[in-house]
């Protein structure tokens, strides 16, 4: 049984111009690190990921929720996780600051995330397989469906997962062959064109065939000029992502998207405020067929209901370190497969974790193997850091979801 608790603020300053997007010019990447011990000596780590300030909330938060926990044992909690954490994300008081957004849902991802860790590390199995051995079962029992009862119910769910059953052994294929990604910094906001396009060279001769651009500038024309610059470096038949972090306003992004058409972008990533859906939705109308990629700050299932249900997001990027963790990554992954949407996640956990959520993804759920987003900023940090090959995350063997940080 989990016996012992600890929260830690972990802050990391990154490189010059490492990074940096169109609002966040000077981030340092951290973690409130939730680790959950238990009587065998085995610890299970989560993250959530911030920025750095109020870091130190969220850890406050974590351990509130954490405490909650001692003296459970992990099989029995993880066997009913779904009521788990729907009371915990309830709690009276605590669910005021949210409900289920900010500071509060961020310390649960944390601990949700360490429960999901140390399951996989007491099988001796990463959580990718103790994730796809799951019956449909046991795997909606992890699962808090609340307020998603007109889109998806428990029985649609277990239904939605026992009709992606056929061909699943196939798409275990991918643990041999691996999961593509692609290369999020080429392309920092404060890096320079010159930098940019080596860059751009750079991660082509490594064997990414798709790539990130950050735009949202004040003078839309050097958005224009830098993502040429891409394409031109590139090639035509490297995919490029445009990602503006919601610097535009609706008219700002009507004007600029429409000019930015012209260099065949993969997607246009966070245009607006993530909180204006019909915006996003006009915006999608208008560009079409070009393609919005939505779900970095979406803090939760319900938010993520209502895009879908609006018809405007092309690719949903929910991120486990950024929503309530793994089993609400999990709930949205589901709503996505019934619309038929990718999840592309945002990698606030710098890919250690949604390595193994991506291959549950397409083994289990039928989704279809993309590309998951490599951001190598923190790879020295991490006890078991991901692996990528020819631009493929190679499918990590140890137990757990490799979380494990050094101290």
């Amino acid at each position: 049984m989990i016996k012992k608790t600890a929260i830690i603020d972990a802050r990391y300053p990154l490189g010059k111009g490492a990074g940096s997007d169109a609002i966040h010019r000077d981030p340092v990447y951290s973690y409130a690190v939730t680790q959950l011990e238990d009587d065998s000596g085995l610890t299970g780590t989560g993250l959530a990921f911030t920025l750095g300030e109020g870091n130190d909330m969220v850890c406050k938060a974590a351990q509130f929720y954490a405490d909650k926990l001692k003296g459970r044992d992990i099989e029995e909690l993880m066997a009913d996780f779904g009521n788990v954490f729907n009371l915990l994300s309830n709690e009276q008081q605590f669910r005021w600051l949210g409900p289920h957004k900010g500071v509060v849902h961020l310390g649960l991802a944390s601990v949700t995330n360490a429960c999901y860790d140390l399951w996989a590390k007491k099988r001796g199995v990463p959580l990718w397989k103790l994730l796809t051995d799951l019956s449909p079962e046991q795997i909606v029992n992890t699962l808090d469906l609340s307020y998603l009862e007109d889109e998806l119910t428990r029985e649609q769910a277990l239904q939605l997962i026992k009709g992606n059953a056929a061909g699943k052994e196939d798409r275990k294929k991918i643990l041999e062959s691996g999961y593509p990604g692609y290369d999020t910094s080429i392309g920092w906001f404060n890096y320079s064109d010159e930098m940019v396009r080596e860059n751009t060279i750079r991660a082509v001769a490594e064997g990414f065939s798709a790539m990130k651009l950050k735009v949202g500038s004040a003078d839309p024309e050097r958005d224009i000029r830098r993502s040429f610059i891409v394409r031109e470096a590139a090639g035509d038949h490297v995919k490029v992502m445009l990602d503006a972090n919601q610097q535009w306003t609706l008219p700002g992004a009507l004007a600029i998207c429409r000019q930015l058409q012209s260099m065949n972008p993969y997607w246009i990533e966070e245009p607006t405020h993530p909180d204006d859906i019909l915006a996003h939705q006009t915006l999608a109308a208008a560009i079409a067929p070009v393609k919005l990629a939505l779900g970095e700050h979406v803090p939760n299932r319900v938010v993520f209901k209502n895009y879908l249900q609006t018809g405007c997001a092309g690719f949903i990027q929910v991120d486990a370190v950024r929503v309530g963790g793994v089993s609400e990554f999990i709930t949205v992954s589901l709503l996505c497969r019934k619309y038929g949407i990718p999840v592309v996640p945002h990698v606030g956990d710098m890919g250690q974790l949604h390595q193994h959520l991506v291959l549950f993804n397409h083994i289990t759920l039928g989704h279809e193997a993309l590309f998951l987003e490599h951001i190598p900023h923190l790879q020295q940090h991490f006890i078991h850091p991901v692996f990528i090959e020819g631009g493929v995350y190679r499918t990590p063997q140890e137990p757990g979801s490799s979380c494990d940080l050094y101290f």
